[in-house]
């Protein structure tokens, strides 16, 4: 795989990419300096990479129960049970950025269990683990636990569906060798 290859498949992009595409490359761009490479990998099929980020976006960025940076976690924690090198250096770097705290960024990705999380934290990402590792052992018990922590049963759902995306994201990621663009080792430390 070339150094400039987001993935290890050689998947070229639309060129040219339509306008719309290359306004939301242009954002990144001007946002955080790059476009991310898991943008880039999509680019190659525009109704796939749409897809994929309209739903992104919904998860991550729109309206949940959860923030921002609880939706990063369940990001890190499921990518960390599944070792997914693309999605923990960015997810990590996002957790450093929301929370400023590079450390819990880094606990989060070897072992949340290590992290100083509140009650509300923990029984979140346990649950994100219990989905990923094994999702056919999930009972009223687990989903009560959440409730029990303060969640509500739509946060409950969002918690599900960022692991779950998550999930399919990482198996994507790590069966097409996506690689993290390099601007995320070192950001937010």
């Amino acid at each position: 795989m070339s150094d400039k290859a987001p993935t290890a498949l050689d998947l070229p992009p639309v060129d040219p990419l339509p306008e719309a595409t290359q306004k939301y490359f242009d954002l990144c761009k001007e946002k955080i300096g790059f476009v991310p490479n898991v943008l880039r990998s999509y680019a190659h099929n525009i109704d796939k990479l749409n897809a994929f980020t309209a739903m992104y976006n919904d998860l991550m960025l729109g309206d949940s129960g959860l923030s921002k940076l609880e939706r990063e976690m369940i990001a890190v924690v499921v990518s960390s049970v599944n070792k997914c090198f693309y999605c923990l250096t960015a997810h990590g770097a996002a957790v450093r950025q929301l929370s400023g705290n590079p450390e819990l960024g880094e606990m989060l990705v070897m072992n949340y269990r290590v992290a100083p999380l509140s009650p509300r934290e923990k029984a979140m990402l346990e649950f994100a683990e219990l989905m990923t590792e094994a999702s056919h052992r999930i009972e009223e018990s687990d989903r009560q636990k959440l409730r029990d922590a303060g969640f509500t049963d739509a946060d409950i759902w969002d918690i599900a569906a960022v692991a779950g995306f998550f999930n399919m994201s990482n198996r994507i990621s790590s069966a097409t060798d996506k690689r993290p663009n390099s601007e995320y080792h070192s950001m937010y430390r």
